[in-house]
Parts: structure tokens; C-alpha cells; sequence
């Protein structure tokens, strides 16, 4: 007897190794995309499967759709939260973009620790987000566009069905008379994507009927491309690393331009920085790094700040202004959070003191010193940068300089010891001895 043809879903939602017993959370829209997704998970019996269902309350059916989402999981005995969330209305990005952020901090946030979040993208985002990437000039790593399996703190983020055609799934859904939800953005000329699909699209498929197969191929092996160029930046950042952060400026300038960059884009990632722009890196040539070691110059992007100190080059998110005459009185008998990215003052003991911050011109003679020193040769002899140097909490007491940051100590004895805390991501730079 003849066996049955096999399923062309069967195997299509098989876990990938080593998450086979992961709780799968699905986000699901109500579309056909991820009706689909649904009820394959529920034929497939994922594990721990549970629903959620994002309500961005931007348009007038919003409530109805929920219903709809509500009604169809209660059916399939599939547990179902909707999460209401408020979307930025002036986010620069756009409203997809502030859309997508609100959508994946509310599913990131009932996502369990080494959980799948499964959503439903499939081959013609995929190349819509080819060419939507293409459009914007982005490099090898943008044009792996969307990622089936990639890590989603604090579990995995899963996307099974991007090998899969639209039209396929809708076929899917029809054979089994499952309805769905149609949103009309996805229809709208207003929003970028919905422009491609409406438009150049079908004009591509009339022409190249494999074009959604073709440009998915592309990606993928863009992903191939940008996996072997992220290996290749893992091996080499340990050369240039430094102990404070940093990274070596002769040793980034002994490579060539392009290694110089893809280890300063690897590096910037592993920081969680925003990525940054081709010109920026050009500017980081010109202006940063070739500059003689005393110049300290500061070069910045959205979202980050890179700074130079003698052979080292330093990247964090943009420090907040220094405010002016900052004194506040401490007893010493709690941590004291202090303001610009200063870190925190961590005592031991009951003290009475005013904490500042540097004005400059400021003096010291250190316990066991015949000479009084500035605070500026301190700071240069111990290799403290000038960001640093600029929010070292000086501790006074009846009107004196007694103590720098808990590190450097006049003769006057203080009645307990404290210490100034940072930590590398708020302050690059800081010397191993600081920590």
C-alpha cells in the first residue's frame, strides 16, 4: 500500500536544536500570516504553547480585533493575553517603526528565561525587507534582513515560516475555511512597505516570477556573509582591546580601513551602541585617530560618543552636562547616587561632608607627600581621562579638600572609608586600580 504524500508543513516548526522543550510564546496579530502560524503550532503541538496578542489602539477596529484574536485561541485551547500598549506619536523613525518598538517590548516582557517568541514573518517580507534595506544603503549585515533564529533577551526570537511564500499560507488557511484579519496599513501607500507590496512588487513578480525566491536567496546569503565577517571581528578585537575598555589606536590604524571598521561595528555592538554610519567612521579616521595623543578629541553620532586619551579610543552613550556648583551635604550612612553619569559613593561609616564636583585650579598634598600636587597631575599620572577626571567626587570637610574619589587622601584623617563606584559602561576608560 502506497504511503501518503507527506505533509508540505510536516517538520516545518521542528525546534531548532537544543530548544525542542522551550515554552513557545506566538505573537499573534489576527492576519493571515500568523493565523497560520496558530494553528500549525497547535498541529504541532509546540510546548508550553501561549499567545499574545499586542493592541497598539491605533486604529477603530482595534478592540474588534482582539475579540476576533480572543475567540480564536479560546477554540484551539490556546491561552491568549492581549497587552495594551501606547505608542510614541513622535518617534523619528516613523509610526512603523515606533509600532514595531512598542509591539516587541511588550512581547519581550512575557517572554520566559530561554523561551521562543515564534512571529510569523515569511518570504515576502523577506524580500521587501531586502529592498527596503537596499534603499537605504545598507551593508552586508542589513542585508541579511530578517533572521529566522536569533537571540531575543531573555530567550530566542524564532520566525519558522520565513522560508515560506504568503500566498502559500493563505492557501493553507483557505483549504481549512479559516478566517483572518485584514489591516488596511498593509494597504496604505502612506507606509514605505506597503508601497513596495502595492506597487513594485507585482511589477517584479510580472517580470521575474521568482523575484520574492531570488531576493530571499540574496539574504540568506548575505546572513552567511555577515555570520563569517562577525567571526572574523571576534578574533581580531582581542588585539586592539584594552584592559579600561578601550581599544589601542596604533593598533587600529595598523590595520587596513575596512578591518578597522568591521572590528569598530563588532565592537560597538558587543557595547550595545547604536550602529553607526559609514561617514562617521571616515570622520573617526580622519579627525580621531591620526591626531597626536595630548589633542583628546571627542567625535559623536546618535546615540554615542567616541573619545580619544593618549593611545586608547572610547566608546558609551553621550554623557549628560556636568551641573554647575554642585555641592550636596553626605552623612556617609547611605550610598550616595551622584548626578552626570558620577557614578556613586559607597561608605563605610558614619561621616559629616560636603561633596563637590571639580571647578578647576583645585589642590592637593597627599599623606606622606612634601608638596602640594593639581588635581589635573593627579589624574595624568594615574591615566585618568579627562571625562573622568571631570566628575571625581571631592570630599570636603569644615571647608577642606580631604579626600578625591575615596582614592587619593590628604594628612587629615576622615572618621570612615569610602569609595567612588563606576562602572565601564558609564565611564570608559576607567583604569583597572579604579574598579
Amino acid at each position: 500500500m502506497a504511503k501518503p504524500p507527506a505533509s508540505p508543513w510536516a517538520g516545518l516548526l521542528r525546534a531548532p536544536a537544543g530548544h525542542g522543550e522551550a515554552p513557545c510564546l506566538l505573537a499573534y496579530s489576527g492576519g493571515a500570516d500568523s493565523t497560520a502560524l496558530l494553528h500549525l503550532a497547535v498541529e504541532h503541538r509546540l510546548p508550553g504553547l501561549r499567545a499574545v496578542h499586542v493592541h497598539h489602539g491605533l486604529q477603530a477596529a482595534a478592540d474588534d480585533w482582539a475579540a476576533h484574536c480572543q475567540a480564536v485561541c479560546a477554540g484551539l485551547g490556546v491561552p491568549l493575553e492581549v497587552l495594551r500598549v501606547q505608542v510614541a506619536a513622535d518617534d523619528p523613525a516613523g509610526p512603523e517603526s515606533a509600532a514595531r518598538t512598542a509591539r516587541y517590548a511588550a512581547l519581550r516582557s512575557r517572554l520566559p528565561p530561554g523561551g521562543l517568541l515564534l512571529t510569523a514573518h515569511q518570504r515576502d517580507d523577506q524580500a521587501e525587507t531586502l529592498l527596503l534595506r537596499l534603499l537605504r544603503g545598507s551593508g552586508v549585515e542589513g542585508l541579511a534582513a530578517i533572521r529566522s533564529f536569533t537571540s531575543f533577551d531573555p530567550g530566542w526570537l524564532w520566525r519558522p515560516l520565513l522560508a515560506v511564500p504568503g500566498a502559500a499560507l493563505r492557501d493553507y488557511l483557505r483549504a481549512r475555511g479559516l478566517s483572518w484579519i485584514e489591516d488596511p496599513h498593509n494597504r496604505s501607500p502612506r507606509y514605505a512597505r506597503s508601497w513596495l507590496r502595492q506597487t513594485l512588487m507585482p511589477g517584479l513578480r510580472q517580470r521575474w516570477p521568482e523575484a520574492e525566491r531570488q531576493l530571499a536567496s540574496t539574504a540568506a546569503r548575505c546572513a552567511e556573509a555577515a555570520e563569517l565577517l562577525a567571526e572574523l571581528a571576534a578574533e581580531g578585537l582581542p588585539a586592539v582591546q584594552r584592559q579600561d575598555g578601550g581599544l589601542s589606536v596604533s593598533g587600529l590604524l595598523a590595520l587596513s580601513p575596512a578591518r578597522r571598521h568591521l572590528l569598530l561595528r563588532h565592537w560597538l555592538e558587543r557595547l550595545k551602541l547604536p550602529a553607526v554610519y559609514d561617514e562617521t567612521l571616515h570622520h573617526l579616521d580622519r579627525e580621531v585617530l591620526p591626531v597626536r595623543p595630548d589633542a583628546e578629541p571627542l567625535l559623536a553620532w546618535p546615540g554615542g560618543e567616541f573619545r580619544r586619551y593618549r593611545d586608547g579610543l572610547y566608546a558609551a552613550a553621550r554623557l549628560p552636562p556636568l551641573p554647575e556648583d554642585y555641592a550636596v551635604e553626605w552623612d556617609g550612612r547611605g550610598v550616595l547616587e551622584l548626578p552626570a553619569g558620577c557614578g556613586r559613593l559607597l561608605p563605610a561609616g558614619p561621616l559629616r561632608a560636603t561633596v563637590r564636583l571639580p571647578q578647576g585650579g583645585e589642590r592637593l598634598r597627599l599623606a606622606g607627600e612634601a608638596h602640594h600636587r593639581s588635581l589635573r597631575a593627579l589624574a595624568q599620572r594615574e591615566g585618568l581621562p579627562p571625562w573622568l577626571r571631570q566628575r571625581l567626587a571631592l570630599v570636603y570637610v569644615d571647608g577642606e579638600l580631604h579626600s578625591v574619589a575615596g582614592r587619593w587622601r590628604t594628612e587629615h584623617k576622615l572618621p570612615c572609608e569610602y569609595i567612588q563606584s563606576w562602572s565601564t559602561a558609564e565611564l570608559p576608560g576607567l583604569p583597572l586600580s579604579w574598579r
